[in-house]
């Protein structure tokens, strides 16, 4: 069975699967921030996520981090080592990329599951 939860116009924010949570294109809301700040904002929003679809940030299981700049790169691993517990980081892929659109300096994809 699916399920799907946060209804934007064009997607749902996470689809339950088999067990698994996918999470989809988390960005920040205020993109005058620099890395370290959206970082925080995205995963303070994905945090939300996650408790609306019945799981929690321990239960991460990968993430991919989408940059426009990886030279920020230390600014986005500050905050998201203080975030997860050391023994619950999840497996993560960070790629560079030209543009996630004006201000844009990180764009999130997670997979947790439902414990």
């Amino acid at each position: 069975m699916i399920q799907r939860y946060i209804r934007t116009p064009i997607m749902h924010r996470a689809v339950e699967a088999n067990g698994f949570v996918f999470f989809g294109g988390i960005i920040a809301d205020d993109l005058t921030l620099d890395m370290a700040g959206q970082t925080k904002q995205v995963l303070d929003k994905l945090e939300t996520y996650l408790a609306e679809s019945g799981t929690d940030k321990k239960n991460i299981v990968s993430a991919t981090a989408y940059v426009s700049d990886l030279g920020l790169k230390k600014g986005m691993n500050d905050v998201w080592t203080g975030w997860f517990a050391p023994e619950n980081l999840p497996s993560r892929a960070t790629l560079g990329v030209a543009d996630l659109g004006e201000n844009v300096l990180l764009e999130l994809v997670v997979t947790a599951v439902k414990s």
